[in-house]
C-alpha cells in the first residue's frame, strides 16, 4: 500500500461519538502492550495461545501452551493480538479513521456485533483454506476489513487525507483509497502475495463486512451515499423586476 489515510471529512449523523470503536482501539492497544508484543521472548506465549492455529483449532494437533482459551474463542482472542507496533498501527489508523461511521450506521451494539463476526468469519476463513496449518494467524486485519468494505458500501463518495508514500498529504475520494486497498488484496491473493500474511483472513473479512452493513444498518441509513446532499451552484443576486409592458399588459 503507497498510501495511509488519516482522516475523513464525513460527519457523524446518528451517534454523538463512537464509544465501541475507540473502546476497541483501546483493547487493542493495551493487549499489545500487556502482551509484549510477538517475535519471541514473552510474546509468544501469548500468540500461541489466544492465536489461531488452524490445526489446533481442526483437532489436528494438541495446543502448544499448557494455558489456552477453548478453540472456539480463538476466533475471536486472536484478533485482539499483533505481530510488532506497525502491525498494530496499521489496522488501528484504518479503525480510527473509517470505524466511527461504520458504528455511526449501525449503532453500539450493532457496530460490537458486526466488528466481532467480522474477525470470527476472517479468521474461519484462514481455518478453511489452511486446514493443517500449524502456523497462528494473529491480528485486527480481518475485522478492519469488514469495516473497510462497509465504509466503501455506505460513503464512497466521502473524502479522505492520506499519506502518500507516508509523506505526501493529498485528499482523495474513499471510492479510490479503499477501493485500491481491495484491489490490492485480491491481487495479492492471486498472485500467491507474502507467505506471512493471511490474504483469504483478509478477504473473509471483506465480505462479511460487505454482507452485515446491507442487513445490520439502522433503518434510514442508505448505500453508496443515495441520499447524500450535494453541494448546489452558488445563487447569484436576484434578477431586477421587468418594467411594466408598453401596453400594460403582462409580457409574454
Amino acid at each position: 500500500m503507497g498510501f495511509i489515510p488519516i482522516h475523513d471529512t464525513n460527519p457523524l449523523r446518528n451517534i454523538t461519538r463512537p464509544y465501541v470503536a475507540w473502546t476497541l482501539i483501546a483493547a487493542n492497544v493495551v493487549i499489545f502492550l500487556a502482551s509484549g508484543g510477538y517475535g519471541g521472548g514473552p510474546g509468544e506465549v501469548p500468540v500461541l495461545a489466544f492465536g489461531l492455529i488452524p490445526a489446533v483449532f481442526n483437532n489436528l494437533a494438541p495446543t502448544p501452551v499448557a494455558v489456552a482459551v477453548p478453540d472456539a474463542l480463538t476466533l475471536i482472542t486472536y484478533s485482539f493480538l499483533h505481530g510488532d507496533v506497525w502491525h498494530l498501527a496499521g489496522n488501528m489508523v484504518f479503525l480510527w479513521v473509517l470505524a466511527d461511521n461504520v458504528e455511526d450506521a449501525l449503532g453500539h451494539i450493532r457496530y460490537l456485533a458486526f466488528y466481532l463476526i467480522c474477525a470470527m468469519v476472517a479468521g474461519y476463513a484462514y481455518v478453511l483454506t489452511e486446514p493443517t496449518s500449524h502456523s497462528p494467524v494473529i491480528g485486527a486485519s480481518g475485522a478492519v476489513a469488514g469495516n473497510i468494505a462497509a465504509y466503501l458500501m455506505l460513503h464512497p463518495r466521502a473524502k479522505m487525507w492520506v499519506l502518500v508514500f507516508a509523506r505526501i498529504p493529498i485528499r482523495l475520494s474513499a471510492l479510490y483509497v479503499l477501493g485500491i486497498w481491495v484491489a490490492f488484496q485480491l491481487f495479492a491473493l492471486i498472485g500467491g502475495g507474502g507467505e506471512e500474511i493471511a490474504w483469504w483472513s483478509h478477504v473473509g473479512g471483506l465480505v462479511a463486512g460487505a454482507v452485515l452493513i446491507v442487513f445490520l444498518r439502522k433503518r434510514g441509513v442508505t448505500l453508496f451515499d443515495r441520499g447524500a446532499p450535494r453541494t448546489a451552484p452558488a445563487a447569484g443576486p436576484p434578477s431586477p423586476p421587468l418594467p411594466p409592458a408598453p401596453d400594460g399588459g403582462p409580457w409574454r
